[in-house]
């Protein structure tokens, strides 16, 4: 396994919108595998392909206490949404940076596990909000865009200033 480099907003390779995964294979459960190894050396909670400059449709996440229960969604859908909850998100890919987001509460989604095996999930709370947020990459979109403007210019001047330090 590999440790994957982190794209950082406000990469503009963080907006493409991934493909769908044609064929569940050895290449993929490797990356599978690199990004799970990424995600919990960063020591996150989700992280997409898309993070990782891999532009497929494939997210793994791990909510639990002891970071023992990897779930994978290959070409993840949302079959249903709904309530609504707010909830502070932070993300790999904007370090340093939490705010709140509203999502639904409850949704339905359906993808392939890491073997290629359809299955359907109902997830409310937040596994919901970490399926919705980690989707969200696979179409281009970081958390931060949730909010205003002026929040969005803070964050970018904040985080090219960090980078520049650390030059």
């Amino acid at each position: 396994m590999a440790l994957l480099p982190i794209l950082h907003y406000p990469d503009p390779r963080l907006h493409i919108r991934a493909a769908p995964v044609t064929e569940v294979n050895a290449e993929i459960r490797k990356l599978v595998d690199d990004m799970a190894e990424t995600m919990r050396a960063a020591v996150g909670i989700g992280l997409a392909a898309t993070q990782v400059n891999v532009h497929k449709r494939l997210i793994v996440l791990d909510v639990s206490e002891d970071q023992q229960n990897l779930q994978v969604f290959i070409n993840p859908k949302l079959l249903s949404r709904d309530g609504s909850q707010e909830r502070e998100e932070g993300c790999l890919s904007v370090p340093g940076i939490y705010d709140r987001v509203t999502r639904a509460e409850h949704i339905v989604v359906e993808a392939l596990d890491r073997e290629g095996n359809p299955f359907t999930l109902e997830a409310e709370g937040l596994l919901a909000t970490c399926i919705q947020h980690e989707m969200d990459h696979l179409d281009g979109k970081v958390f931060v865009e949730y909010l205003s403007q002026l929040k969005q210019n803070r964050i970018k001047t904040k985080l090219r200033k960090r980078a520049r330090e650390t030059l």
